[in-house]
């Protein structure tokens, strides 16, 4: 019987997101969202936030040789309590996509970062379902 090769990937480390005024989104990053920045990249116009489990990482694209795109397909950030939470992010202004989701598993709530880019408030209340 041969050993399992372990997975090439391990984990992730960070996911990019787009911007066109980074000093605006540093501050719903950092303010409205209340996430800890963790970096800065010098003279470079881009930031790091930490999520607890993922770093995001806000890059003024073109100063990076890279055409501003903003993606529509959202990063889910977890939360504990998708209502409570939606509440704040509306006292911050923040404006949502959609009415509250609730797939059978999980509460979703669709929203937009001050450049465009589609987030997520996440809770996921019942287990996954293992694959057969």
């Amino acid at each position: 019987m041969s050993t399992p090769e372990p997975p090439l990937v391990t984990g992730t480390d960070f996911v990019t997101v787009s911007a066109t005024d980074i000093d605006r989104a540093t501050e719903f990053y950092g303010t409205t969202l209340g996430l800890p920045l963790a970096a800065r990249y010098g003279e470079m116009p881009g930031v790091e936030f930490e999520t607890g489990n993922l770093t995001i990482a806000v890059l003024k694209s073109d100063a990076f040789g890279i055409e501003a795109r903003t993606n529509n397909h959202p990063i889910a950030l977890n939360v504990a309590d998708v209502e409570a939470a939606r509440a704040e992010l509306e006292s911050r202004g923040v404006k949502f996509l959609a009415d509250t989701i609730d797939s059978g598993v999980c509460h979703m709530a669709p929203f937009e970062d001050s450049e465009g880019n589609t987030l997520m408030l996440h809770h996921r209340y019942a287990p996954r379902t293992p694959l057969a």
